[in-house]
């Protein structure tokens, strides 16, 4: 399994990638479905453990799929 912050830091880095065309679901009690999604406009800090956003730090383990120009980069199997 990849880990979203070595796909995160490749978006950002990568002369190829743009982040701010990545959308990142996230898992998000309470949220319609329990997920939201972000644009990844919105990161702020790619951290060790946590992704830092304008709204707060998002664990990388509440992350389920990482979408770039519409390819599936990261997908999650559900729990339960």
């Amino acid at each position: 399994m990849t880990n979203p912050r070595i796909i995160l830091n490749e978006l950002k880095w990568k002369k190829e990638y743009d982040i701010k065309n990545a959308e990142i679901w996230y898992v998000h009690r309470g949220a319609p479905n329990d997920t939201k999604i972000i644009s990844g406009k919105e990161i702020i800090e790619i951290g060790k453990s946590f992704m830092k956003t304008d709204s707060g730090m998002i664990p990388y383990r509440h992350i389920s799929k990482i979408i770039y120009k519409g390819e599936l980069m990261l997908q999650r199997q559900k729990e339960g």
